[in-house]
């Protein structure tokens, strides 16, 4: 559906990269698109790819509503190596040798993750204490006591298994560290583990199929880019709204 340059209003679904935040993909949308009322719905850490919303013009009224649908990641956790980021990104804290777990021994502990429980969340996150995202005190080598929040899972798949590695997908709530996850899987394990790779692939009910990557956006045609955006009444139609 052909949306009018004069006045941009809608969502544009974008395939985010590795090595970017979600603040450089908004940057880089504000000036392919002319447009510098832009939000994102939900962050992606720099090493995590997949579906970012994008909400621009009056999307921005939306935006809280958008960032409070369940999401479903494919993620790819590696046993016996604890981090202090829980990640890839981290500094390796210790390590354990990986027992030659079955499937079974694998979905044992991936069960005790499911419907709802309480996560702590991570000091590298955008949390605040006292104003200070938990992130830049965990940057100065601080750590400080966190709430633990009630998040919810929907179901898992076990994607593959190629030890240490373990290939997942996981259907959860808003306000859910997969990182996390990967983390307390691993310490239910008794070997540890961290987050090597993840992928957004929905939010609520969008996916990939109509976004574009982040090539596209920085280097596409405008008015490629704005026919392939959502407007207000699609994304209301979509979410049955």
């Amino acid at each position: 559906m052909k949306v009018s340059t004069d006045s941009l209003d809608g969502v544009l679904l974008v395939d985010k990269g590795e090595a970017m935040t979600s603040h450089d993909v908004v940057a880089v949308a504000r000036k392919t698109l002319g447009v510098k009322k832009i939000g994102h719905c939900g962050t992606l850490d720099p090493m995590a790819t997949g579906l970012l919303i994008l909400v621009i013009g009056k999307g921005t009224k939306i935006q809280d509503l958008l960032m409070s649908e369940d999401k479903e990641y494919a993620g790819t956790i590696e046993l016996g190596k604890t981090t202090n980021t829980q990640d890839r990104e981290g500094d390796v804290m210790e390590e354990r040798p990986v027992p030659d777990f079955t499937e079974e021994d694998l979905k044992k502990a991936f069960n005790q993750f499911r419907g709802d429980f309480y996560q702590t969340p991570p000091m590298v996150s955008a949390i605040k204490k006292d104003g200070v995202p938990l992130y830049k005190l965990a940057r100065q080598g601080k750590e400080v006591a966190r709430e633990p929040r009630l998040v919810h899972v929907y179901s898992y798949r076990i994607d593959g298994v190629a030890l240490p590695e373990v290939d997942f997908t996981v259907v959860c709530s808003k306000g859910f560290y997969v990182r996390t996850y990967a983390n307390d899987i691993g310490k239910t394990l008794g070997c540890g583990g961290h987050l090597k790779a993840l992928r957004r692939t929905k939010s609520g009910k969008f996916d990939l199929q109509r976004s574009v990557t982040f090539e596209e956006l920085k280097h596409g045609n405008r008015q490629d880019l704005v026919e392939k955006m959502l407007t207000l009444p699609e994304v209301s139609r979509l979410r049955g709204a």
